[in-house]
């Protein structure tokens, strides 16, 4: 290396960088999340693949998730009830309201279909992260 790079790194600050989402996108999960019945078909490309079903407000998601916990059987089936409230209350402690300047962090989905390789493979709910959708479209895929 030479004298004039090594002086360059000793004056650098390392940056964390991580992937920012689609401003377009968390705006419409706002909007989506302003009417808890409100659902829309949308399409996701994520780094894991393709997948799709119906864009629902995180308190959907969240209602629907806490009624399927509340059907486990077993000792902590009532500890698991109670999951969904007890995330929000931490997340809410360690970010506030959303991400920078307000907006969602999260995507929630229902009725979700991941295309795979093998076949296509059927889920009720779906929670992923913003910052790993790659593309996005509005609308399901149409059967050639």
């Amino acid at each position: 290396m030479t004298d004039a790079a090594e002086q360059a790194l000793q004056g650098a600050t390392p940056m964390v960088t991580a992937p920012v989402p689609d401003l377009q996108l968390q705006l419409l999960i706002r909007l989506v999340g302003e009417d808890p019945k409100a659902k829309l078909p949308i399409t996701l490309h994520t780094p894991g693949g393709v997948l799709y079903g119906d864009l629902i407000a995180h308190e959907a998601w969240k209602t629907e998730w806490a009624r399927d916990l509340r059907r486990v059987e077993g000792d902590a089936a009532g500890l698991l009830a109670r999951l969904p409230e007890a995330v929000d209350q931490v997340m809410g402690e360690l970010q506030g309201e959303g991400g920078p300047h307000g907006l969602p962090q999260w995507i929630h989905l229902r009725d979700v279909t991941y295309l795979t390789s093998d076949a296509p493979v059927i889920s009720r709910l779906w929670r992923g992260r913003l910052a790993d959708v790659s593309g996005w479209s509005l609308g399901k895929p149409q059967a050639y």
